[in-house]
């Protein structure tokens, strides 16, 4: 007997160094960062530009005046490439995405989440013509609560191309105080608000918040917050550099995005629809 105990004790052993083996291996994998996706074919193309238009709430005003001073680009398409940390499952991926944009009016997003720098997971999302389609690896998701999510993601996003904020005649502002402002944007026939927070030291543009149906399932809408972590230059434009999306009730962001490569201004029309990187 006590022979066959100090056999089970060893393969106890075994079974639990496997386990701890395999753990620090995973862990091990989700700390390499992946490449970079290969750079977009073409060059941003050139801006025209509009004045900055009087009125804008105080905080929105000096805000804009530091990006661009008197005079906004009109960004009509945009390509954005990056890194970033997801968290799916309760497990936080190393990532790498490509965000494309007809500016106000749809997206597609492409992100690859990976272990040891190698794909692990693939999204392919669209939102074109006021509808959503999210292909994930376990399923698709549709309907009327994800397109109204979708709708104020895209919205969300144009922070990498602000200057649509005021270029766009469908988007207003609205006064709250010194430091924050309402954004309503455009839903359908319908529209839809955020409250933008600026930052009371640098007056930039901080956090956007709007309430979202955070699945196909969900019965309430639930806060979500947008966070401007940093803001820098990339590609000769202002830009939220690294940005954040957290909803309220988990209290952690379960996406951080850092930009490395943005386009403007270029032909997107098909590779939107596209379906590979």
């Amino acid at each position: 007997m006590k022979r066959i105990r100090g056999y089970g004790v060893k393969i106890l052993s075994v079974v639990a160094g496997v386990i701890v083996g395999f753990v620090l291996l995973g862990w091990l994998g989700l700390q390499i960062q992946p490449r970079p996706l290969p750079a977009f074919a073409q060059e941003s193309g050139e801006a025209e530009t509009q004045p900055l238009p009087e009125g804008l709430p105080e905080p929105v005003d000096h805000f804009y005046r530091q990006l661009y001073g008197d005079s906004v680009p009109v960004i009509e398409s945009l390509v954005i490439s990056g890194r970033a940390q997801m968290r799916i499952m309760g497990i936080t991926f190393p990532s790498r995405f490509r965000f494309t944009h007809i500016a106000g009016q749809g997206y597609r997003h492409y992100i690859e989440t990976t272990i040891f720098g190698v794909p692990l997971m693939r999204v392919n999302e669209h939102y074109l013509d006021g509808k959503s389609r999210l292909e994930l690896p376990f399923g698709v998701e549709e309907g009327p609560k994800v397109d109204q999510g979708a709708n104020l993601g895209l919205w969300a996003e144009s922070l990498w191309l602000p200057s649509i904020f005021i270029t766009d005649p469908r988007v207003r502002w609205e006064p709250v105080d010194e430091e924050t402002a309402l954004l309503f944007v455009p839903f359908g026939d319908e529209e839809q608000q955020f409250v933008v927070r600026f930052d009371p030291e640098t007056g930039l543009a901080r956090f956007l918040e709007s309430m979202r149906y955070k699945g196909t399932d969900s019965e309430e809408k639930t806060l979500w917050i947008n966070e401007a972590l940093s803001w820098g230059t990339v590609d000769g434009q202002m830009t939220a550099a690294r940005s954040a999306a957290t909803w309220f009730d988990e209290g952690t962001p379960w996406a951080v995005f850092a930009v490395e490569d943005v386009r403007y201004n270029v032909d997107v029309d098909d590779y939107i629809r596209a379906k590979g990187q």
